[in-house]
């Protein structure tokens, strides 16, 4: 249970849901647009920029280079975008952040950073935040190879400094690639803003040049879609409109209008967004969640609840989140009457045996997608979750946008 001890009961009286939600625009693609922002001189033209807090504290750090110590607090794509700004610009800067924040490793970036010449010293766990960045004499290399299994983010936050190299970027990718979407969005933004690149097997080749004072219109957050999806596949008679979401996205979630399908809700787009409507189910499905981590979540918990047989692979960065998701998906689960076991090597599957929804207390780890996840169950029974404020790290809007649907929240 949270230190602050709040809980939200939600409770829905059983109606026909039929409405439209302004979604909360998308934290990935924000993040990203700052950072390019920052690197070509702050003169790019942005809008609708993510009121997510992880987006605001980014938004905050950069408004001030000065400042000595960034504390990102609990924000991973921050620490490790922000990390790589100033290292590769040769800024001195202490970077840290939560307690959470300081057991999420970081050595993948820092050794990659300090084989293109960035001097960066861990101030209390090797690998791990906070650490120290100094200024360098300029960079040794534009070529380095990094692990492409763990996290994309790390692989992004050196790809957008490509125009602080004098002779373009290239990155060697070992292994496995995790969250492709998510680099091929990085490379769309930046192409955007005037960067030509390309994908030679197994290396990101970024050619030289210099970002252009660009406007950028950032587009609804698909991430945050997802629980949308979920209250459409528990309801008995939904029909939602998803406003500002495009067909073709950059985002890799928006992978949702396939994957959702066979768990039960049809996507049909218009010229505001996305419908969503209630179609049959399969009885069982599998999912490779290698590129779409942020959303097995909430799938996770539709399957139980509709006796779904889902298997799910590809969730390996999950154990390196805000919380182990994985863990914290296992152990919710079990009190709704589900578990999600490992039956092989990176292979886990939904098991419902006699799932039911009457008051349990969801506790979310301080984990946002956790609470957004599980909130939905209001659908089917009363449902309690711990800690509700954690949503404001990516959706501060997500409890009023419940209640515009009819489910009724008391503290």
């Amino acid at each position: 249970m949270s230190a602050n001890n709040i809980q939200y009961k939600l409770s829905f009286p059983s109606q026909a849901i039929n409405s439209s939600i302004k979604l909360v625009s998308s934290k990935s693609e924000s993040n990203r647009a700052l950072i390019i922002n920052a690197v070509s001189g702050g003169k790019c033209e942005l809008s609708n920029v993510s009121e997510a807090r992880d987006t605001q504290t980014m938004l905050r750090l950069l408004a001030d280079e000065t400042v000595p110590v960034w504390d990102v607090l609990d924000a991973g794509t921050t620490m490790r975008f922000l990390s790589a700004y100033a290292a590769i610009k040769g800024i001195n800067k202490t970077m840290t952040g939560t307690e959470r924040m300081q057991e999420r490793p970081i050595g993948i970036l820092v050794d990659a950073l300090r084989q293109l010449g960035a001097k960066i010293e861990y101030l209390k766990n090797e690998g791990f935040p906070p650490h120290k960045i100094e200024a360098h004499n300029g960079l040794n290399t534009n070529k380095i190879s990094m692990k492409g299994d763990v996290s994309s983010q790390f692989i992004s936050a050196i790809l957008m400094n490509a125009p602080l190299f004098e002779n373009g970027l290239i990155i060697a990718l070992e292994g496995k690639i995790a969250s492709r979407p998510y680099l091929e969005m990085t490379l769309q933004l930046m192409s955007h803003f005037g960067l030509s690149s390309h994908w030679e097997g197994n290396e990101i080749h970024v050619e030289k040049g210099q970002y252009k004072t660009q406007k950028y219109q950032i587009e609804s957050d698909w991430s945050g879609a997802s629980y949308w999806y979920s209250v459409v596949a528990l309801a008995e008679n939904a029909e939602i409109e998803l406003i500002g979401l495009k067909e073709n996205s950059l985002q890799g979630d928006s992978v949702l209008v396939q994957i959702m399908e066979p768990l039960g809700v049809k996507s049909t787009f218009n010229e505001n967004g996305v419908v969503l409507s209630k179609i049959p189910h399969q009885q069982e499905v599998k999912i490779d969640f290698s590129d779409c981590p942020d959303i097995a979540q909430t799938l996770s918990v539709i399957a139980a609840a509709k006796g779904i047989k889902l298997q799910l692979t590809g969730l390996e960065s999950l154990r390196i989140k805000e919380t182990d998701r994985i863990a914290a998906i296992q152990n919710e689960l079990q009190k709704l009457g589900a578990d999600m076991p490992e039956i092989e090597t990176d292979l886990f599957e939904v098991v419902s045996s006699n799932f039911s929804v009457n008051g349990q207390l969801i506790d979310t780890y301080d984990d946002h997608r956790m609470a957004m996840a599980f909130a939905p169950l209001a659908l089917i029974g009363n449902i309690s979750i711990d800690n509700p404020s954690v949503v404001n790290k990516s959706y501060p809007s997500y409890w009023e946008h419940l209640k515009q649907i009819g489910i009724q929240i008391k503290e």
